[in-house]
């Protein structure tokens, strides 16, 4: 995991560090000592034909003065304005980890949105940020390029539909107005049409300001997970079985959890299987995955409620379970933990089969925390 900086941010210093009305003054020279992370945007270069305006550093700061400057964004209530806000400080954050110079003398950063999120997430959780509000902001870094492309793709209404499970789309438009404004380049009045346009098929799919009101949960998960659903079919709800998919970090306190709200249900778990077997955290684990769906398998043909207890932090791994479940047709609930980092540490070192400081900072570093579209019912802890 991260080890905190001496110099320890707060969530409360981040919030003091918004500028109010009526000035609205950016105080760049405490933002940009926060973290060393920011201080390397300042180094890191940028393709010329859509940021002529030169560095990353650069470029922020740019998007922060347009976002500070619009009056969408003053008129925001303030953890509102706050999360946009922070969200524009960290929306490039991920650059300087995936930037190349191409043979055709071109700059890229491809995937710099996903990783800019898992960065900004770590930062956040170090701070002590409320989880929804730092999920509703990293959901703004991930996606924040969305509303420059939206119209474009094959069918915008659904992916403006899925868009909005994922942050909100109001929101996205506003830093994405900012975005645009705050760079040098030649079709920055096509990319602000652009935005606009995304505008308006947010608000045609009827989820301008809040995520799309599906029939039921059936509706939603089936929805995300067939391409062609139709978000207005309501779907019929008739589940065989329940099963609750446990997430979390080692030593977040998922056998905890387990205990109190699931005596009842048998458990699939990996760590014990890996006991049985005699493999431990650090050696490959597809033994250990095999007699674990084998085992899930045989709940599923019995119809039998049970608990599926890994660590699931990342969407690709949820995702094969996910699909296994629901191709028996259970209904499926997600149980996410997260405690602070250092109640984390504490606990994962009170276990009798502690995990490696090295495994935990391997998978803190892909972590990902469920989303409320992943399944029925996504329960945050």
């Amino acid at each position: 995991m991260r080890k905190p900086d001496t110099h320890s941010v707060t969530h409360d210093h981040l919030l003091a560090l918004v500028p109010t009305g009526p000035v609205w003054q950016v105080d760049w020279g405490e933002i940009w000592s926060l973290w060393p992370e920011l201080a390397t945007l300042d180094t890191c270069p940028q393709d010329p034909i859509h940021h002529a305006e030169g560095d990353v550093g650069t470029h922020t700061r740019m998007v922060v003065e347009a976002l500070v400057a619009d009056p969408d964004w003053q008129g925001l209530p303030d953890l509102d304005r706050a999360n946009l806000f922070w969200a524009a400080i960290l929306h490039d954050v991920g650059k300087p980890a995936v930037t190349k110079h191409e043979d055709d003398g071109r700059i890229s950063s491809r995937g710099h949105s996903r990783v800019g999120a898992s960065i900004a997430r770590e930062l956040l959780w170090y701070a002590g940020s409320p989880f929804a509000w730092r999920e509703a902001l990293c959901g703004i870094i991930a996606h924040h390029q969305l509303p420059f492309w939206l119209i474009e793709r094959p069918d915008p209404n659904r992916l403006a539909i899925e868009t909005s499970w994922r942050c909100r789309p109001d929101h996205i438009c506003i830093h994405a107005k900012a975005d645009a404004l705050g760079r040098t380049c030649q079709d920055q009045r096509a990319i602000l049409e652009s935005v606009g346009l995304a505008a308006l098929t947010f608000k045609e799919a009827g989820c301008w300001d809040h995520p799309f009101a599906f029939a039921n949960d059936e509706s939603r998960v089936a929805f995300f997970e067939l391409e062609h659903r139709d978000p207005h079919y309501a779907a019929h709800e008739a589940f065989p079985c329940t099963i609750t998919v446990m997430s979390g970090l080692p030593g977040a306190g998922k056998d905890t959890w387990i205990a109190k709200h699931r005596p009842e249900h048998p458990v699939v778990s990996l760590d014990a299987i890996r006991g049985e077997l005699g493999v431990s955290a650090t050696d490959n684990q597809g033994q250990v995955i095999q007699a674990a769906h084998e085992q899930v398998r045989e709940h599923l043909r019995a119809e039998r409620d049970f608990v599926w207890n890994a660590t699931n932090v990342t969407r690709q791994n949820r995702l094969r379970v996910l699909r296994l479940l629901r191709d028996y047709g259970a209904r499926i609930e997600i149980v996410y933990l997260e405690p602070r980092p250092d109640q984390l540490r504490r606990q994962n070192r009170d276990r009798p089969d502690a995990v490696p400081d090295a495994v935990i900072a391997h998978l803190a570093k892909k972590l990902e925390p469920p989303q409320l579209w992943e399944a029925h019912r996504v329960n945050l802890v």
